[in-house]
């Protein structure tokens, strides 16, 4: 069974939006990893540091950063798992819809709602990521409490 020329173009054009969506989430999610591995590059040095700290103050900030990671982190990982969920649905959308378009059945049952969750799974990660820029803030106050005052 051959596909027309005309119909393959419907197809292609009807799959583009969602193959940008994969681009751009793509980029998001290069950034996310990055800051992911920056995180767990911190946190181990600060481990190290730990270790020679003794009982002082400084052991205590070390201690709080850590925590203070270790939340960055996990924000992160739910913010990957998401972006990658993302991707993950505009896959689904643009397969329903080929399939669609191939076999001539309505595939908007499936593609529709598959790329709303892509959208909803799209925010969620958003937002996580927005949140670990804020709590990124959290961790650089407390390294520079000590040298900078605070108005």
């Amino acid at each position: 069974m051959e596909t027309p020329v005309p119909q393959l173009i419907t197809i292609l054009s009807a799959s583009i939006a969602p193959v940008i969506v994969i681009s751009g989430v793509g980029l998001l999610l290069l950034s996310m990893t990055n800051r992911y591995s920056r995180v767990i590059d911190r946190a181990r040095e600060l481990t190290r540091d730990l270790e020679g700290a003794g009982e002082t103050p400084r052991r205590n900030l070390i201690v709080e950063e850590l925590r203070i990671l270790y939340r960055r982190a996990r924000i992160l990982r739910l913010a990957i798992i998401l972006s990658s969920v993302s991707i993950l649905f505009v896959g689904v959308t643009v397969f329903s819809l080929f399939a669609g378009q191939v076999l001539g059945v309505r595939a908007d049952t499936v593609s529709v709602p598959c790329f709303a969750f892509c959208l909803i799974a799209l925010i969620g990660s958003l937002y996580f990521f927005i949140r670990d820029v804020g709590i990124s803030l959290t961790a650089l106050e407390l390294e520079i409490a000590h040298y900078v005052k605070q108005n």
